[in-house]
Order: C-alpha cells, then structure tokens, then sequence
C-alpha cells in the first residue's frame, strides 16, 4: 500500500468529523479500547501528558513538547487537526511521521476497519499510540480532539493533566453551559494524577475541584499562581514579564509565537512545567527558556498568529470560536496597519453569528469556504456577515479570497485569514509567505 492508497483508505473509508460533523463520533471509548486491545496496548508503553481545552490546547502541546525536546527527552507530539498533511498530527522530537509508517500501519491494520468500524479519529489516535510506543519515547504530549471525558484519547493513564481554558464552542456535544463543558473537559482528571487548570472561572472551578475531589488529584489554578505583568512584541514574537504570585519574583522569557492569547498559554505552561519537576522530571531553566523561544522551528507550529508576509501583512489564525475570535480582535488592536482585510470561512456546526460578532465592522471582508462538506457555504456566511454589519462578498475559496484582499490592499494593510482550521490549511504558501522582512 502507498501513502497515497492509505490516505485515501482513511479518508474514504472513516467517518470523519472534519468532513461530516457530528455523525462520525463514537461518544464512547469502545472503539478505542478495542483498537488498542489489537495493537497490544501501545498507550501503556510510553509515559505521557494529556491536554484538553477550549481554546490554546494546540499551543499548550506544541509549547510543552518544545520544553521537553530541549530538556533531552524524546518527545512524541499528537494534536488535531491538521492544516495541510495528515503526519502533522504524528511528531518524535519533532520530525513527522514517515509516509512509510503511515501506509504500513494501514495496511497491517486495515482489517481492524471491517471488525472494529472505528472513526477516523479513533484510528489516527490508535495510530499515534502504536507510533509513540515504537519509537521508544520518553514522554508524549497527547491533545485531546473534542471534550475530554469520551475523546479517544482518554484511554491514556498521564503524568499530568491539563486543561486550558472552558469557553463556548461544540455546545450540541458538549453542553449548553460553561460548568457542563467544564464537567466534559474534567473527564481528563485521573485518580491520583495532578492537575492544572489554565485559566480559573467562578462558573467552572466548582467543578474542577469536584472531580479533583473525587479522583484524589491535586488541582492548581495556573492564573492564581502567576500574572503576566508586561510584555512587548519582538521580530520573533514576543518578550514577557511573569510575576510569582506569593512571592513577587519576577522572570522574562522569549517567545517565538505572536498573539497577545500566548500569555494566557504561557502561564499555563509554566505551571505544567512546575508540576511535572515535582513529580522528578528534569527540565533545567535553559531547556524551559530554549523551548518557549524556539516552539515553531522544534514543533512545527502553524495557524497561531502567524505572519508569512509583509508589505502588504498576512496573518494567518485558527480561531473559529466566540473565545478565540474575541482574542483576535484584542490582538488587531494592538496593531499598526492603515486598513484591515478579513478573509474568513467557517463550519456549519458553529456558532456563526457568536463568532462574527466578535470581529471588527471597520473592515473590508472576503468570505469563503473550504473545500469539505461540513464548510458553510460562502454565500450563507456573507449573508450573516452583511446582517451583523460585516461588509464584503463571497468567494469559493481561500486562495481567490485572498488574492482578491491582496489587489484590494496597500504595503501599510493588514489582512487577516480566520474562522476555521481547514480555511488555514487551504492558503497556498508557495504563493504567500516568501516575502518577511525578519
């Protein structure tokens, strides 16, 4: 089997949420329990961290993966989804996953599809696991997919829990509430294992301690340890001043990541990090420092913030729910730019008019969508955009959306490219992205 010939056995043959919604989960871990089970429980063979949250999981993983490559260990990274090619989700010490691997898994294990009938999800998951086990490696970074308590990868026992932050996105499966999403997130809490929460909320709290209560794990609010108390945009991203709570001591550190939301993440991370040296992992202050500075080159981060151009700016960002979209308008305010082009595409499953809510009438849109089944149609998402005051027209992709902002746009513009992983994924950057002035 080629590469090719298993991705589209992957694609073609598994439901796929990205592709059709809610109807390819599995709200169990049957599936997942079996598939391990035929692998020979490969979740059991390498030690890890698991990390849940509505928004800033995929940073937080990318971020605490670098820290563990710089302090020596091997270091498999798993997150989702991907914005161009399947192996981003499967990283050891940062390299992807060989096109070998993937067709070989596959191929081997294709008889697991007709026994199983496991999602997509279930098997990369799977897939991750067998991957990690082999390659020996000291500790993976395991993101969840959606929710928490029934996401595939929950079958895992980790060194540390970490959830980021709860806020408002995939309520139809989740919960209607900000404490029932919070109850699906705490799914991750194990017994005796510790925790740390982001980002505390008085809705949500009461339920972290709770499920912390009961599973007899410690539980650390990282925003009620450590506050950021300046910080300044670099070339690279950015400097920032974090304050010790109880004590008042100060330390800078480096960042390559743009985005003033990185704070919020950083925070968390240095409470994980804490966390895990009490519990006798060896991460020195350099390999801390080293990691935090170097997070895109070691874990191939994309989609946060993420400029791949000037004179004219383009910057590229994942956010696709109310909570990260109103982290991007806070951003485009703290830049310089004379006028603002959004280019934005969202899923069906969303809520749309919360999320547009969040950005900026003072801006010329191009709306489009990405080239799956679950993308709202371009035209919809204009006619809600128009409805909310957002101004612009449709177009049926990324790349002649973009191309359009980039006509419409002077050297001192910005333009924005948002609303969805899979719109991200879309831009061509052997078009965009040559021309940065480092």
């Amino acid at each position: 089997m080629t590469y090719a010939e298993a991705l589209d056995f992957l694609y073609t043959r598994l439901p796929m949420f990205s592709r059709i919604g809610e109807a390819a989960i599995k709200k169990d871990l049957h599936n997942t329990l079996a598939l391990c089970q035929a692998l020979g429980h490969p979740e059991k063979k390498f030690k890890s961290i698991h990390i849940a949250g509505t928004n800033g999981k995929g940073s937080v993983s990318h971020m605490l993966a670098a820290i563990l490559q710089s302090a020596g260990y091997r270091t498999g990274l798993y997150t989702s989804p991907h914005l161009v090619d399947l192996r981003e989700r499967f990283r050891v010490n940062g390299q992807m996953i060989h096109e070998s691997t993937v067709s070989e898994f596959v191929e081997a294990n294709s008889s697991l599809v007709s026994d199983i009938e496991p999602s997509f999800f279930e098997m990369t998951v799977a897939m991750a696991f067998d991957h990690f086990a082999k390659e020996q490696v000291d500790i993976a970074v395991i993101e969840t997919g959606l929710g928490g308590r029934l996401d595939s990868t929950n079958v895992i026992t980790p060194e540390l829990s970490v959830i980021t932050n709860i806020g408002w996105d995939h309520m139809s499966l989740l919960g209607d509430t900000l404490p029932l999403i919070a109850a699906e997130k705490a799914g991750i809490i194990k017994s005796g294992i510790p925790s740390v929460v982001g980002q505390s909320n008085p809705l949500t709290d009461p339920v972290f301690l709770s499920m912390s209560a009961d599973k007899r794990s410690t539980l650390t609010f990282a925003d009620k340890i450590r506050y950021v108390s300046d910080w300044n945009t670099t070339s690279t991203g950015m400097n920032v001043e974090v304050v010790i709570s109880s004590s008042g001591e100060r330390n800078s550190y480096a960042l390559d990541l743009g985005g003033f939301y990185q704070t919020y993440n950083l925070i968390t991370v240095l409470e994980a990090i804490h966390q895990l040296r009490k519990t006798g992992w060896k991460i020195p202050d350099e390999s801390l420092r080293h990691g935090l500075a170097h997070v895109r080159v070691l874990t191939g981060l994309h989609g946060r913030w993420e400029k791949i151009q000037d004179h004219p700016a383009i910057i590229l960002d994942v956010a696709h729910n109310s909570d990260g979209m109103k982290q991007v308008s806070a951003q485009l305010e703290l830049m310089n730019y004379d006028h603002l082009h959004v280019v934005t595409g969202m899923v069906k499953d969303k809520d749309i008019r919360s999320v547009l809510s969040e950005l900026p009438r003072e801006a010329r849109y191009y709306f489009t969508n990405a080239q799956l089944p679950r993308a709202l149609p371009a035209g919809e998402l204009a006619k809600i955009g128009w409805e909310l005051g957002l101004q612009g027209q449709a177009w049926p992709d990324v790349n002649s959306a973009l191309a359009e902002a980039m006509r419409h746009a002077s050297k001192s513009d910005l333009a924005l490219v948002c609303g969805s992983f899979f719109v991200i994924g879309e831009v061509d950057r052997a078009i965009y992205g040559h021309r940065i002035n480092n």
